[in-house]
């Protein structure tokens, strides 16, 4: 029996050549059942018309195919479904199933109504025309051709062993190296390897730490407003949570309260505000820790992206008595999706951070570390930086000219550069109702709301980003923006 042609069709959204993906087509439908062992394949030159490809990506693609076993060659008869290929079993007719269970009492705890991580951020965001998010990467800057190559290094002979292998707890050395000798000094950091422990991505880190630091009992205090997904963990965790306001400069070491025991704060640019800390304040945090006797939790957002002005000092390159634990990303950086960051501390915090992190997944993928670590010792992330630096310094200019040009407020710029500006719209305006409407103009924002603590929640802030809209959209989006908030003025 032959497989109709019409039954082929390439899914727009998998990844990869058309060669892989017409590939992946083919093993999907006999991994699904749906192609049958000893079935015949449509022809390369019949595949080749009804996909509009060219005939030798099909015959590549039939090709792989064959040397995997799924498809077998039988001379001018074409090719057909191998009689080795993989066969779903059969479990004849499935039952009717109805969940009768009562998850409100099955379920030990619940974490999906702790607010919305992606800040309620549509799944298509990349075909708005004016996408002012935060926290996505412009794929047009990074390079890939050198990401790629680091990838295709570290799976050579030489490293392939090291990447099969289980490590348990451990991190690529030459990562941590890397880290150690290069990325923290530049951060006035010095630390030993002991005393670093790779992540997927800041998140991860945080809530490592929650787990160590914060529980029922432990007071912990957090900027207000804040990083949703920090509070969402230390809500998790039980903690008693002071919410410290923060002002043009960030956080007030004189407003933390007795009794706190940790302290989370984003110093370089502060969420979501952008404000940096200067150096006088990191002194009297440090200083106000010591006193209370209080940790210090130091994510150190955005540093990389200081391009108007030098970065400031490290709070943990200030640190004296060993109560600072740090946090650093590659995700902004490099790119959200790479999900790699690392935690720096005392060896004994580390050592324990490690033994957590090792019962949960043992250590972030090992290719993914190795091919980082290439490309940060090659040079390749030094260069990425300064591209990004240059492209946001140009769409920050652009944004500033066009937030002053239409009469936008702004409630936290950051000096230091930063890729958002912290918004604050007309009294009675809710940026939540605001931002829906802009979505039907091609208009992407960020509603301040969960960023506050629930007590104290204003409704008109609102964040715009530029890491990821076109610079030449801006001028446009930003128009768009004062428009809808002028209707929604008018209408209260």
């Amino acid at each position: 029996m032959s497989i109709p042609v019409e039954t082929f069709f390439l899914n727009p959204s998998n990844q990869g050549t058309l060669q892989a993906r017409i590939q992946q087509m083919v093993a999907e439908g006999i991994l699904s059942g749906r192609f049958r062992r000893g079935e015949k394949l449509p022809s390369t030159r019949k595949l080749a018309s009804h996909l509009g490809v060219s005939r030798i990506t099909v015959t590549l693609a039939y090709t792989e195919l064959l040397a995997n076993d799924y498809l077998t060659s039988r001379g001018r008869s074409g090719y057909f479904v191998s009689e080795n290929a993989p066969e779903p079993p059969d479990f004849g007719p499935l039952a009717e199933r109805e969940d009768k269970v009562d998850w409100d009492k099955a379920l030990a705890r619940r974490f999906s109504g702790e607010g919305p991580i992606n800040m309620d951020r549509p799944a298509d965001w990349a075909s708005y025309r004016f996408p002012f998010i935060y926290g996505q990467a412009d794929p047009k800057l990074f390079d890939h051709a050198n990401w790629r190559l680091c990838a295709m290094q570290a799976l050579g002979a030489k490293d392939f062993v090291s990447l099969t292998q289980d490590q348990f707890d451990t991190d690529d050395p030459e990562l941590v190296t890397f880290i150690a000798r290069h990325t923290l000094p530049r951060r006035g950091i010095v630390a030993r390897p002991e005393e670093i422990l790779i992540t997927l991505g800041a998140q991860n880190a945080l809530w490592l730490t929650t787990q160590l630091l914060a529980g029922p009992g432990h007071k912990v205090a957090v900027e207000n407003p804040c990083y949703p997904a920090l509070r969402a963990l230390l809500r998790q965790s039980g903690s008693d949570i002071a919410h410290v306001q923060v002002d043009d400069n960030g956080i007030q070491p004189e407003e933390i309260p007795e009794g706190t025991r940790v302290i989370f704060t984003t110093p370089s640019h502060q969420c979501p505000t952008s404000s940096t800390l200067p150096r006088s304040r990191r002194d009297a945090l440090l200083k106000r820790a010591a006193e209370i006797g209080a940790l210090i939790v130091e994510d150190d957002y955005e540093f990389e992206m200081s391009f108007l002005e030098p970065p400031s000092p490290s709070l943990k390159s200030l640190d004296e008595d060993g109560r600072v634990i740090y946090v650093g990303s590659f995700s902004k950086s490099l790119f959200p999706g790479l999900r790699l960051g690392y935690l720096v501390g005392s060896a004994e915090f580390i050592r324990e951070a490690r033994a957590l992190r090792a019962s949960i997944l043992r250590h972030p993928p090992g290719h993914v570390q190795r091919t980082t670590a290439y490309f940060l010792s090659l040079g390749h992330y030094d260069a990425l930086v300064r591209r990004i630096g240059v492209a946001l310094t140009e769409r920050r200019r652009l944004v500033d000219e066009a937030v002053k040009e239409h009469g936008l407020t702004v409630a936290g710029r950051g000096a230091h550069g930063g890729s958002g500006l912290w918004m604050k719209a007309p009294e009675g305006v809710d940026t939540q109702d605001l931002a829906y409407r802009l979505r039907q103009d091609s208009v992407l924002i960020e509603p301040g709301a969960p960023f506050f603590a629930r007590h104290d929640r204003p409704r008109n802030y609102y964040r715009l980003g530029y890491s990821s809209i076109h610079a030449s959209r801006i001028d446009e989006g930003v128009a768009r923006v004062a428009a809808a908030l002028a209707q929604a003025t008018q209408a209260r």
